[in-house]
């Protein structure tokens, strides 16, 4: 039996207890001959083709399933095989660096046969979360341990989302108020505001699918939860959907944001067109008059070289005044 190349972790679960952990792939068919009630954890970082395609040999995986697994960027899905069952997740993480928010996501691929969960990571994260609720939740294990194992990793994914949710709440708190001041935001906070919306869009696509995907995960026909695990599906599902409600508001709360932002500004501009509006009408009635009468009188230095040189003087001295003022006001 060929085994993969690329980084691999194992665990091999027996009523929701360890019984075996970090052994080689080519154990794998003897400890599962051994221990008929156990099921397989088995990660692969980073597969290969020809690493992915010697795991399908063992678990007659679908060529078409094992294709989604290499390609990047898949939806969030669940499909059914004749063997198997394959799921397309992203768990995903927020975090806020020097007042700039970022975001970051991990595509998970997994296949659910009746005595594996494999599991499928295209780029760098952190599985012990994975584990560390398998080993809480042990107890979940005695009748269905792919139904647990397939839990443990939707719970932890989902509760991820929903805590990427709350900061993206939290970040949104500090461009609130200065967005809803009087004259309108400065650019720099308009663009923050921006880029939390396209942080929102990103994270709606992770998360949007994600009640329907554990809906479809309950099925009886899939045979993957009993009795026993229905109601923990349920409480995924249930954070999953108030998850994407979450996101829902904070989209519709951002764009409320910015549309407030934007009519403020209109407000303003309104303001500046009809003061300055104001001020062209009384300079124009006495450039009208003098024009009309063609009135030319006698000015200091008329008719003098010095005349000359302080009325430019005069021209350049508030033409720079009134430059720096309005530089200043922010119109220029």
């Amino acid at each position: 039996m060929t085994s993969p190349s690329c980084p691999t972790a194992t665990r091999l679960y027996e009523k929701g207890t360890v019984i075996a952990r970090d052994f080689d792939y080519d154990e794998v068919p003897g400890l599962l001959e051994q221990h008929p009630g156990a099921v397989l954890w088995l990660d692969l970082f980073a597969p290969g083709p020809g690493d992915l395609q010697a795991v399908a040999e063992q678990f007659t995986l679908h060529p078409l399933a094992v294709e989604d697994a290499m390609t990047d960027h898949e939806r969030p899905k669940l499909d059914r095989y004749p063997h198997h069952v394959f799921l397309n997740v992203y768990a995903v993480d927020i975090a806020t660096e020097d007042s700039e928010t970022r975001f970051g996501k991990t595509e998970i691929s997994a296949f659910v046969t009746p005595r594996a969960l494999i599991t499928v990571r295209k780029s760098p994260s952190d599985t012990s979360k994975f584990v560390d609720r398998w080993d809480a939740t042990g107890d979940l294990g005695g009748t269905d341990g792919v139904g647990f194992l397939l839990y443990g990793l939707l719970d932890v994914v989902v509760d991820g989302q929903y805590a990427a949710t709350q900061r993206l709440d939290a970040a949104m708190d500090q461009v609130e108020d200065p967005l809803l001041e009087e004259g309108g935001a400065p650019r720099a906070i308009r663009m923050k505001g921006i880029h939390q919306r396209k942080l929102l869009a990103a994270l709606r696509r992770a998360v949007a699918p994600m009640p329907e995907l554990v809906s479809q995960a309950m099925r009886t026909d899939l045979d993957l939860v009993d009795a026993t695990l229905k109601p923990y599906y349920r409480d995924v599902e249930d954070h999953a959907q108030h998850t994407l409600d979450e996101v829902e508001h904070l989209r519709d709360r951002i764009d409320q944001l910015l549309q407030a932002d934007t009519a403020e500004q209109g407000n303003v501009l309104n303001d500046t067109t009809r003061k300055l509006a104001a001020w062209a009408a009384i300079v124009a009635v006495p450039t009208a008059l003098t024009g009309y009468f063609g009135q030319n009188v006698p000015y200091p230095g008329y008719e003098k070289w010095w005349g000359f040189l302080v009325s430019s003087a005069l021209i350049v001295a508030v033409s720079v005044a009134l430059y720096a003022f309005l530089k200043r006001r922010g119109w220029l």
